[in-house]
């Protein structure tokens, strides 16, 4: 199994033999990291800056992000961006908090699907 396919599965070990958590990816062969610098997509730009905001107004901690972001599955965790990590971890925590509701997030979702199909 790939070090990529041990990731995404949830099943690899440390050097000591100690098993990791999914998230937990510092010093596996994962390849270069691509440290150039790229424009973010708007919606990543807003993320960021919700984020910003809800931390500054003490509304969620890092540490909630954090501990939402790695409640993330391995898969889940594998196949997102660091900025959809941070959206679902987001939505988790304001759903959490009774900030946003199930059937609220729906409606709307419901509502731009339509919006955009016009």
């Amino acid at each position: 199994m790939t070090a990529a396919e041990s990731h995404r599965a949830g099943t690899f070990a440390t050097k000591s033999g100690e098993p990791r958590r999914h998230h937990d990816v510092g010093g596996l062969a994962a390849g270069p990291v691509d440290t150039s610098t790229h424009d973010l997509d708007e919606w990543e730009k807003r993320t960021d800056a919700l984020v910003y905001l809800l931390s500054a107004r003490k509304a969620i901690r890092v540490d909630e992000l954090r501990r939402a972001i790695e409640s993330l599955g391995p898969a889940e965790y594998a196949d997102a961006t660091y900025y959809h990590r941070w959206l679902h971890a987001l939505t988790r925590l304001l759903l959490e908090k009774g900030v946003l509701t199930v059937s609220g997030l729906a409606n709307e979702l419901a509502r731009l699907n339509a919006h955009d199909r016009e």
